[in-house]
């Protein structure tokens, strides 16, 4: 498969946290110096990584490699929807990186709503190797519900009033210094007002923060930016150009 000439996609499947994860990598035909590795991370429902390509290919045909990966009970992956978790997509995300990434290579972190969460965990695993972000109409949730599996409780625990204004995600974004995209949709109907002020607020703290307001839009972003590839263009105009790696401690 591939997209154009200059990109090329495999599907893996990993085993990670008892699970065989689906994912796609995107690998460019002439890889730029310092090039980064771009990890796409899906929402939750029936969010999977086939949104994600479409974006994961036009990252390659700009030299970078990206990555693109099903949390188990999503898309082509084993497992249960109902028996994952916030701390579970975290590892989940974490092993699958390791295993295409290695140790070393400078991330680009993109997460698609619930993915906001999950974006924000990885920063406090990766720290200064995270050399920007972007959150695609992001999700933050209460340090109640982090580790509780979807199918038990945590649905009733996120719908209590304003519970994410605990959320270790927002301390984790009020410390990243690198930079940071929000891409915010037209109408929003499932990320409240608040959280979407909150998660700006955080980020604004130390961040080169920019936010990118797509009109037209609903929450669904993975999919509205699967079919407009202008929109995918801005939005990678202003999470990569010029973008300078993040400086490696000897």
């Amino acid at each position: 498969m591939s997209h154009p000439a200059r990109t090329t996609v495999r599907e893996s499947v990993l085993a990670v946290d008892g699970e065989r994860l689906s994912a796609y990598t995107v690998t460019p035909g002439r890889e730029l110096r310092g090039a980064y590795g771009v990890v796409l991370l899906h929402g939750a429902g029936d969010g999977d990584k086939e949104r994600c390509l479409p974006l994961a290919q036009d990252v390659a045909a700009r030299g970078h490699h990206a990555l693109a990966l099903d949390f188990s009970g999503h898309g082509g992956s084993t497992g249960h929807l109902a028996e994952l978790s916030l701390r579970r997509r975290r590892d989940q995300a974490a092993a699958v990186v390791a295993e295409v990434f290695g140790a070393r290579r400078p991330l680009v972190l993109v997460g698609f709503s619930m993915s906001g969460q999950t974006v924000a965990d990885l920063l406090a695993r990766y720290g200064p190797r995270v050399a920007a972000l972007a959150l695609c109409a992001p999700g933050i949730y209460g340090r109640a519900a982090w580790d509780v599996p979807f199918g038990d409780g945590f649905t009733e625990l996120i719908r209590r009033p304003a519970s994410w204004r605990d959320s270790r995600a927002l301390q984790a974004y009020g410390s990243f210094a690198g930079r940071a995209l929000l891409v915010v949709p037209e109408r929003d109907e499932v990320i409240p007002e608040e959280v979407t002020w909150l998660v700006q607020t955080a980020l604004a703290a130390r961040a080169d923060l920019s936010v990118l307001r797509l009109a037209g839009a609903g929450h669904a972003l993975g999919r509205w930016l699967s079919e407009r590839p202008q929109a995918r263009a801005q939005l990678l105009d202003s999470l990569l150009d010029g973008l300078q790696p993040p400086v490696r401690s000897s």
